[in-house]
């Protein structure tokens, strides 16, 4: 019995596996996708977003919005903050200045 030896052809679908991502490159795409009103990456690629798909991309985007402000409430109270400052700083976008 002869054994083949043949290789596998290399998969021509880059997608094919599957690909962590962090979540604010997620979100990057997410918003990329969302501006310019189309699929990026994917089998549909090219392809028109649907209502469905930009609620998707919308609750992500909240979602990841909701984590970072709630990480810098939970940072701003263990450095000894008072809520309301902390509840102030947890609102601020970016990572600009966190003095209260």
């Amino acid at each position: 019995m002869a054994k083949k030896t043949e290789q596998p052809a290399e998969p021509t679908n880059p997608y094919k596996e599957r690909r962590w991502m962090k979540p604010s490159k997620r979100a990057k795409g997410y918003a990329e996708e969302r501006k310019a009103k189309v699929h990026k990456f994917g089998k549909k690629e090219g392809e028109e977003l649907s209502e469905y798909d930009k609620g998707i991309r919308s609750g992500y985007l909240l979602c990841q919005s909701d984590h970072a402000g709630l990480y810098k409430f939970k940072k701003a109270i263990s450095e000894g903050k008072t809520t309301d400052e902390a509840f102030a700083i947890s609102k601020t976008k970016g990572k600009g200045n966190n003095a209260a």
